[in-house]
């Protein structure tokens, strides 16, 4: 068995330049991510996308990165405008009926699981791989990856410094946990 550990970055500036410069870690951003990568698992591979913010998020996190790869939008013209999983009341299970359809979505969803596949073939057995993408991104994959899930249960999207624990067993995902944050005001996020 192996996990690979699929977070959204952490916390970004709020700055009029944030779009320019790709949205950099906040220093409260930097801090959380510390925090979680204390309990991490040793990752024995790490892939993480093309935008500043995933690569500063493994960085917080203390884990060495072995690639950065970029991977397509979750955010397909026609199937999923930016942001849409925030309005949705049941995401996995609006995104389970959008990849049945096979569109674009699809194609990009299976873009990131080959690319996930990839990473835990450079994991041992009983090891772990890290993969730092965005949200919008990772809510289809996971989908992907356990099309048969009870994704009515799986609550709502990622926010940034969560994600999911799923584990592998040489043939595909078996299982998923999600990673969450607590909400802000103490209570635990859906």
């Amino acid at each position: 068995m192996r996990e690979l550990v699929v977070l959204r970055h952490s916390l970004t500036r709020k700055d009029d330049d944030r779009r320019a410069s790709g949205s950099h870690l906040s220093p409260a951003g930097v801090s959380l991510a510390r925090v979680l990568g204390n309990t991490l698992p040793a990752m024995a591979y790490v892939a993480v996308g093309d935008q500043p913010r995933h690569l500063e998020t493994a960085l917080a996190l203390g884990v060495a990165v072995d690639e950065q790869v970029s991977w397509p939008s979750g955010y397909v013209a026609g199937e999923v405008a930016h942001h849409d999983q925030w309005s949705w009341d049941q995401p996995f299970v609006r995104y389970a009926e959008l990849l049945a359809a096979g569109r674009g979505l699809a194609e990009v969803a299976h873009v990131h699981l080959d690319h996930w596949r990839r990473v835990l073939a450079n994991v041992p057995d009983g090891g772990s791989g890290l993969v730092v993408s965005s949200g919008g991104s990772i809510e289809p994959v996971l989908v992907a990856a356990l099309p048969s899930a009870p994704h009515a249960g799986w609550g709502g999207p990622v926010h940034q410094l969560e994600g999911a624990v799923l584990s592998w067993d040489g043939t595909g995902f078996t299982d998923l946990r999600f990673l969450r944050r607590p909400a802000a005001d103490g209570g635990t996020r859906p």
